[in-house]
């Protein structure tokens, strides 16, 4: 079971890469992976916010929280070095 203490540290290595390029993979169902590329903005004590480029001009506002990272709903790996947020 995880603890505030996980759930705490996982927010904080969130929070050291505000600003930073990400690549979020996104498990949605039944061998279905979805991969985008965005930037995390902004943390809050029970969601992150990424930014994802969508092309012309476009630009959506995603949110997730810090168990969807815990329970591999959601993977992120540093587009600067290439190594998975909870790896």
């Amino acid at each position: 079971m995880a603890t505030r203490a996980t759930l705490g540290s996982i927010r904080k290595r969130v929070e050291a890469n505000i600003g930073q390029d990400v690549t979020l993979r996104t498990h949605s169902g039944r061998k279905k992976y979805y991969t985008k590329q965005g930037r995390v903005i902004a943390t809050y004590p029970s969601i992150f916010v990424v930014n994802i480029d969508c092309g012309k001009e476009s630009e959506r506002h995603v949110s997730y929280t810090y168990s969807d990272l815990l329970t591999s709903t959601v993977e992120i790996t540093v587009d600067e070095t290439k190594q998975g947020l909870l790896a």
